[in-house]
């Protein structure tokens, strides 16, 4: 197997970019979705079409894309042997608070969905910020490795 990682190591880490990418393009745009939902009036047909979106998003986009992530992420990181390292951890910290954050959104979504709507579209917009401050110590761990 180790042979056979060697000869696709650059199709697997394109991949791993490519899914980080979509699943950071959705973790951006559900909150967005949410902040809109929410400003469409209960029940309506407008706040209808935002559940279908916010599910799609959801099953379509966000779910396949951090499975996709933490799988090859994980078959990655064994093969170049960073199990061990520092950075790997912190990374992997990263990573695991962006999946309790992607958790979180689907259990929002669902709210949303059966009509609650608990937190102020001005929170929302601040909950958007989670990926991109995620996505900037990920980015610098990965390439300065700092420990």
């Amino acid at each position: 197997m180790t042979e056979t990682i060697a000869l696709l190591y650059f199709w697997l880490k394109s991949a791993h970019i490519i899914f980080v990418i979509f699943w950071m393009a959705g973790l951006f745009m559900l909150p967005r979705f949410f902040v809109y939902h929410q400003e469409s009036p209960e029940g309506s047909d407008e706040a209808a079409r935002w559940v279908e979106r916010e599910r799609r998003l959801v099953r379509i986009i966000l779910n396949p894309s951090m499975v996709i992530v933490w799988v090859v992420g994980l078959l990655l990181a064994w093969h170049i042997s960073a199990l061990s390292e520092g950075w790997f951890h912190a990374k992997l910290l990263a990573v695991l608070g962006l999946s309790a954050y992607h958790g979180w959104m689907i259990g929002y979504a669902k709210k949303l969905a059966a009509g609650e709507r608990p937190i102020e579209g001005k929170k929302l917009r601040i909950l958007n910020e989670v990926p991109g401050i995620a996505a900037a110590i990920i980015v610098i761990l990965v390439v300065a490795k700092p420990f």
